[in-house]
């Protein structure tokens, strides 16, 4: 919830006037809502897990219980509007989907919310420590992950056979006492941390604790640090939301979500019936919109010498969302056919183009794709493997420019405001629906000039030189960043699977040990 009384004491200074020299040997505890991060309300955060574990029924629900805890919040105390928020949220979901919840979504809206000025002071000390009202389960996957926080005291869920409760252990809600008391019990009576930053009246009792205190006044207008300054910034994350739920962006959500699954079952429909070419079309008056930049079939003026006749062509593009072949294939026409290892039957029975599987058998599936290409077809492939959701590009498979020399560097990016149209743990048929389920989504495509003949393996080049190549092009066009980082890096982060299809990491492992 929000700061119901917001302290500024002459006696305690401003975080702007705390040295952050020589703190190398210092402990800092800090509060986390309207201290640590800007903002003073936790209730998005409530809201993000209260989705993704419960869909849009839990976040009405949660919805119709804010009055409710407000009132409490403002009026009774602080840990009673709280315990209304963390019933509501998680009572009868499993621990498990919280945890998956805490590590895979939410840090993404932490990390756009950090106060730069309290950071700025966190980060000189050698030893940090967060203490907060939100449950330890929500926050800790964040701050000791991005935020480099070596103890995090957050109030605990009780839970049984591996259910949450929805009521609050012991001892409580940690706001006033109880956080003064948890500090207390954490570090020991003869070595009380250093500095304490708190923002309210209720932090006192473990400001006092510290030799020195600072106070985050509220202040309208304080912009949150850049998320690529952090420590480590959040490459991957999942879940739906695409903003960060305020009250009334939940609001919105829960009204507008009828109305986009209608407008979802209409687009997909059209998609389904109409040929490739019309498809920008006869969605755009229902609010899809299709931007083409460039040409597919534009020249580089540098041919191969020893090829008279150009048979097919392989299309190279960053990967965003699941319809990034389709999409593409409107200004490729009929000719054009995709590879996955695995696409859900519903989206193959409604895709308007033809999806050939692979094997993960690299031969085989190498020698399906030269055959797609000799038969004078316009292959389309995500050498990505996966999509990524930031302006980072992950490392491209170097399968691609074994096919052919004939290879158009295609750069991708959708804009949506609403949903998300991809996930690493969710029900991947969904994936088309919630993209089309948003008011405006936007579809950019940019088809870059094709690869002169030198830069390709006829030319004598590498696989990985090529496809090293193509992935800095399109970041280029993209203005995004070039990582390593690949598909098992992002689903052993997200999901704690490996990947593949029924098969986690853990028992990969246990398989080829």
């Amino acid at each position: 919830m929000g700061n119901p009384s917001c302290f500024v004491s002459g006696k305690i200074p401003s975080i702007s006037e705390c040295s952050t020299n020589d703190r190398e040997n210092h402990t800092v505890v800090s509060d986390l809502d309207g201290t640590l991060l800007v903002g003073r309300s936790s209730f998005p955060y409530f809201a993000l897990v209260a989705f993704d574990v419960g869909g849009i029924l839990r976040l009405f629900i949660l919805l119709l219980a804010a009055p409710l805890a407000g009132i409490l919040y403002y009026l009774i105390s602080e840990a009673a509007g709280i315990r209304v928020l963390i019933f509501v949220t998680v009572a009868g979901v499993k621990v498990s989907d919280i945890e998956s919840a805490a590590r895979a979504v939410l840090p993404k809206y932490y990390s756009d919310d950090v106060h730069p000025e309290t950071f700025g002071v966190f980060s000189s000390c050698g030893r940090r420590c967060v203490v907060t009202a939100n449950p330890r389960i929500m926050v800790e996957p964040f701050l000791k992950k991005h935020l480099n926080v070596d103890m995090v005291l957050g109030t605990e869920i009780s839970s049984f056979r591996g259910i949450a409760t929805g009521l609050v252990a012991s001892p409580g809600v940690l706001v006033g006492k109880n956080k003064a008391v948890a500090v207390e019990r954490s570090f020991g009576r003869g070595s009380m941390p250093d500095i304490g930053i708190g923002d309210r009246e209720t932090d006192l009792p473990f400001m006092e604790l510290c030799k020195e205190r600072y106070m985050v006044p509220s202040r309208v207008g304080v912009r949150p640090m850049k998320p690529d300054m952090l420590p480590k910034p959040v490459i991957f994350h999942d879940g739906r939301l695409v903003q960060k739920p305020t009250p009334m962006v939940a609001l919105a959500i829960v009204l507008w979500f009828p109305i986009g699954i209608l407008l979802a079952i209409i687009r997909i429909i059209l998609g389904a019936l109409f040929p490739l070419s019309v498809i920008p079309h006869v969605t755009l008056p229902f609010g899809v919109i299709i931007k083409t930049k460039g040409h597919p079939f534009h020249n580089s003026g540098d041919r191969n010498p020893k090829v008279k006749k150009a048979g097919g062509m392989v299309f190279a593009t960053s990967h965003r969302c699941v319809l990034d072949a389709v999409i593409i294939s409107t200004s490729l026409g009929s000719k054009s056919i995709t590879v996955s290892y695995s696409v859900p039957s519903t989206s193959e029975w409604l895709s308007p183009m033809k999806t050939a599987r692979l094997t993960r058998d690299r031969a085989k599936d190498a020698k399906l794709m030269r055959d797609i290409v000799k038969e004078g077809r316009y292959l389309v492939m995500c050498p990505e493997g996966t999509t990524c959701r930031e302006p980072y590009l992950l490392r491209f498979s170097s399968l691609f420019a074994e096919i052919s020399d004939q290879i158009t560097p295609v750069a991708t990016t959708v804009k949506t405001t609403m949903f998300y149209g991809n996930t690493a743990r969710g029900y991947k048929w969904l994936d088309p629906i919630f993209f089309t389920m948003n008011p405006f989504p936007t579809y950019e495509v940019a088809f870059l000039n094709k690869l002169p003949y030198d830069q390709t393996c006829s030319a004598g080049k590498s696989a990985h030189e090529v496809a090293n190549h193509v992935q800095e092009l399109i970041a280029e066009y993209l203005q995004y960043k070039c990582t390593n980082l690949t598909r098992k890096d992002k689903y052993l982060e997200l999901a704690g699977t490996d990947g593949t299809v029924g098969k986690t990491a853990v028992e990969k492992l246990k398989k080829d040990g």
